[in-house]
């Protein structure tokens, strides 16, 4: 049985939950490295599988984990791809309990119609991830082959994220060499404001949460959720010597 929950070391008081919210065609396995090592700082990590496949129950499912209250705050969803949709539609429809949006890998504006999968699985693979650990697991019952390109981002969720600018505090997370939403083409779609932030990921590919740079990129997740623990305002951490 595939894991979907992930939770701090025992002993260890929970410092918020993560609610991972994945993209086209991928199963919770394709998470598990991410939930592992984010867990391991002591947040609480649950997965929500491709929310595509059934955009409504998807949407009900985080509405009831972010309201749970053996569920510590703060309560950030981390969304990939269409899971970074999936994460604007939450905070456009101002859900209760939402603190702050993870914005992995966000589609392009070319990616909003159907797309036809003319490359096949193995570039599909190369696409979203240059890792070798992380192709593997896709290969293995991580992502469903072709999903990424022929399936349609559904229209009720293009118009429910709005790209909006979001009412919570915002990071955003995109590879540099993106080829699937191409980071120029996606760059005005990522919230701007005081507590939105956007980081390019150098050599990035698409799966930036799994890429070959992953341990960077939890990295930042986790500095950005100590400073979500503090306010939404963001107050910083570490700040460089003058």
């Amino acid at each position: 049985m595939t894991e979907t929950s992930w939770n701090e070391p025992e002993g260890i008081s929970p410092r918020g939950t993560v609610i991972v919210a994945a993209g086209r065609g991928e199963t919770a396995l394709a998470y598990g490295r991410f939930g592992r090592r984010i867990a391991a700082d002591g947040y609480r990590v649950r997965a929500l599988p491709d929310v595509t496949t059934d955009l409504r129950a998807s949407l009900a499912e985080a509405e009831k984990l972010l309201v749970e209250d053996a569920l510590p705050g703060p309560k950030a969803i981390v969304g990939s791809d269409t899971g970074a949709l999936f994460a604007l539609a939450l905070a456009a429809r101002r859900a209760p309990g939402l603190d702050g949006l993870v914005l992995a890998g966000l589609p392009a504006p070319a990616q909003k119609g159907s797309g036809v999968d003319l490359i096949g699985w193995t570039a599909e693979v190369e696409a979203r991830t240059a890792c070798p650990n992380h192709q593997r697991v896709l290969g293995n019952g991580g992502a469903t082959p072709g999903a990424l390109f022929s399936a349609p981002i559904p229209t009720e969720l293009i118009e429910l994220a709005g790209y909006a600018p979001a009412a919570v505090p915002v990071l955003g997370v995109h590879g540099a060499a993106d080829l699937v939403s191409p980071l120029d083409q996606a760059r005005g779609r990522y919230p701007s404001g005081e507590t939105a932030r956007l980081v390019t990921i150098e050599s990035g590919r698409h799966d930036v949460l799994n890429d070959v740079t992953h341990r960077t990129v939890a990295a930042l997740i986790v500095l950005w959720l100590e400073r979500l623990r503090l306010g939404a305002d963001l107050p910083l951490i570490a700040r460089p010597a003058a």
